[in-house]
Formats: C-alpha cells, sequence, structure tokens
C-alpha cells in the first residue's frame, strides 16, 4: 500500500469507471428484480443469471461486477488527511422489514445520506447475505450487511460491512425479532425505532472501487464502501438467518482491471 492517491486523483478515477457503465446499467431497480425467475441454486444460480433474461445480460458480460475478493496488498492508498471522502448521516426510522424470498430487507424512510465529494446518496434500504459476498485476502465472514444509496443522477453507492460471530448483537436483534417468516410478507413495527448507524462499525476504515448489484440485473453504476473492520452478531443470530437464507451470496467476480482504494476512516 505505497502508492499513494490523493482524494481528487482517486475521485476522478473512479467518476471515469462509472461513467463507462452509467449508461449500459439497467435502469430495473433492486426490488422490482426481485420479482424476476432468478436465485441461488439450480437452474436459477447466478451462474445462470445472464441467461434468465435480456435485462439480466450484464450478470454474464459485465468487466466490473461486484462481489470481489479484495486483496490488501494490492490496494492503494487514499491521501486524504484534511478531506473525507464519506460523511455517513444516518437518521433513526420506524422498522419496516420485507422477506422478498431472496433476503430480509429493510427499507429506510427518506432524509439519511452519505456524503461523497459533495454528493449526497439518499439511504433506500438495507439488507442482508450469508455468507459474506466479499471476502477480504480469500477470507469469507459469516454474513454481509449492505447499505444501498442512490444520488439524483440515480447512480449508486453500498457500503458493505461483515459480519462474524462473536458477540450478542442487541441492534442486530432489534430487527431479528421482527423478521417476516414468509416470503412477500412484510412487517412494519411503527413504535420500534432504529438506526442504521448502530450497524457500521466504530472503526471505519474502508476499501472502494467502481462495481455492481451483485444481484440481477447487475447493473454496474455502483461505488462500493467495504468496511474493513467487521462488527459481531452471536452464532445463534448468525443461525436465525441461516434458517431462512442458507444461501444467498453471490460467488466472487473477476477483478478485470479495476483498481481498489483504501481510505482512512469514514466519518
Amino acid at each position: 500500500m505505497s502508492n499513494t492517491l490523493n482524494r481528487r486523483q482517486l475521485l476522478k478515477l473512479l467518476s471515469m469507471t462509472a461513467l463507462a457503465t452509467s449508461f449500459s446499467g439497467c435502469v430495473i431497480s433492486p426490488k422490482a428484480a426481485t420479482t424476476k425467475n432468478w436465485g441461488y441454486i439450480g437452474k436459477q444460480a447466478p451462474e445462470y443469471w445472464g441467461k434468465l433474461s435480456p435485462e439480466f445480460e450484464l450478470c454474464y458480460s459485465g468487466k466490473r461486477q461486484t462481489p470481489i475478493d479484495l486483496q490488501l496488498a494490492s490496494v492503494k492508498s487514499i491521501d486524504n488527511k484534511n478531506q473525507d471522502l464519506l460523511v455517513v448521516n444516518y437518521q433513526p426510522t420506524p422498522l419496516n422489514l420485507i422477506n422478498n424470498g431472496k433476503t430480509i430487507e429493510v427499507d429506510y424512510q427518506p432524509g439519511s445520506f452519505i456524503d461523497s465529494d459533495r454528493q449526497a446518496y439518499q439511504l433506500l434500504q438495507f439488507h442482508f447475505h450469508h455468507p459474506s459476498e466479499h471476502h477480504i485476502n480469500g477470507k469469507e465472514y459469516d454474513m454481509e450487511l449492505h447499505f444501498v444509496h442512490r444520488n439524483q443522477a440515480g447512480n449508486l453507492a453500498v457500503i458493505g460491512v461483515f459480519l462474524k460471530s462473536g458477540e450478542f448483537n442487541p441492534n442486530l436483534q432489534t430487527i431479528w425479532d421482527a423478521i417476516p417468516q414468509t416470503q412477500g410478507e412484510q412487517t412494519q413495527v411503527k413504535d420500534t425505532i432504529i438506526n442504521a448507524a448502530s450497524l457500521l462499525p466504530a472503526e471505519r476504515r474502508f476499501l472502494t472501487y467502481s462495481g455492481s448489484l451483485t444481484t440481477p440485473p447487475c447493473s454496474e453504476n455502483v461505488t462500493w464502501y467495504v468496511m474493513e473492520t467487521p462488527i459481531e452478531a452471536s452464532t445463534e443470530q448468525i443461525a436465525k438467518f441461516a434458517q431462512l437464507f442458507p444461501h444467498n451470496n453471490r460467488p466472487i467476480q473477476a477483478v478485470n482491471e479495476r483498481t481498489v482504494f483504501e481510505s482512512a476512516n469514514a466519518q
């Protein structure tokens, strides 16, 4: 990690890679794609996604697909000593969950966002994968949490947080207690307030790169921020999710010509 880029250089590189894909990215939303006939096993598994629908073609042909194995020895450092690349501003929201058959999704009311290069990306929802989708140095984690954001131009930014087996997580348990058990079922608990910030690690050093959605239509207009430090959840909490979704992660994709950058802590 001896190569150091300043913030302006990094943003130029990321914007160039995003520009190449933003016009080709499918406009179908991740939620709309859950109605399509795709999944994680059998003839609906990830290796078949690109053939299931013309709208999913990027899942097969895309060159900036996610997830990837994040090799720390090859990342480039960002020199943002005096400027923050990523500022997180999450507000409390009533708990609103849906079991969409692919994962448990927590929808978020307007007003929460991240700020990157003076662009605001509104938090739309967060959801879970088991086991993790990204790897770090070949290591797979027990689960991965994705916070999905969108800016006014329609481009996406996703924060990824690993979960590992360890201490009981009370913030996660608030969500687990309300999990809908049936596909298509939605649970609204208006008297239960959560804050997505409570599911971020205290240490917020992250890896960032230009990638895609990890589910169909695999659109390549996504900037990823993957936190290096995991949060913990108990073995029982991880097992509860695994009972509903034993395997809902996409396999590792080729890095190709992309560069992964490492930043200091987000705020």
